[in-house]
């Protein structure tokens, strides 16, 4: 019996630390008081924005984040009750709907995440939170890069109708 439960959890090791493995970002929430129609209400926008969100045991969690390399940085967070928002493609979207969600429902509350491989604090997962989408962050970029090509063929143009009268 033992060894059928020891398999058992070494399948679910497994499963975390893939799931952690190709994910861009996670973030560790404490949801202790949280009721059934707030819970709803949080799985729903993450999965409206892509992001898994998942209740996993401490323990196993920190053996994956172990296998991972990552040693004993999360431990402290790996106390009482965790759940897990995942996203493989969105570096700032965890962060940005458990930072929302966390002003509405007020017990629930971010204890600290990863971003590209990176430790961050709640602080910085707050922080990361604030940040623009990628999506957003691009548009600017191009909206930047374009300026001054189209101020430059408005004075190309001006000069062509000059030249034309």
């Amino acid at each position: 019996m033992a060894s059928i439960n020891r398999q058992l959890k070494e399948k679910q090791v497994q499963y975390i630390t893939d799931l952690l493995k190709s994910c861009q970002s996670f973030v560790i929430l404490d949801y202790k008081g949280i009721n059934v129609a707030q819970d709803t209400e949080l799985r729903n926008a993450f999965r409206k924005a892509g992001v898994k969100y998942h209740v996993l045991k401490n323990r196993l969690v920190r053996i994956a984040l172990q296998n991972l390399g990552y040693g004993d940085q999360f431990d402290v967070a790996l106390n009482g009750t965790s759940s897990f928002a995942i996203s493989d493609s969105d570096a700032v979207a965890p962060a940005k709907i458990a930072a929302q969600k966390a002003e509405t429902i007020k017990v629930l509350s971010i204890k600290c995440g990863m971003a590209e491989g990176k430790y961050l604090s709640a602080d910085e997962c707050k922080a990361l939170a604030k940040l623009p989408s990628r999506e957003i962050l691009i548009a600017q970029l191009l909206g930047m890069l374009q300026a001054p090509i189209a101020s430059f063929a408005r004075v190309i143009d001006a000069i062509a109708q000059k030249k034309a009268e």
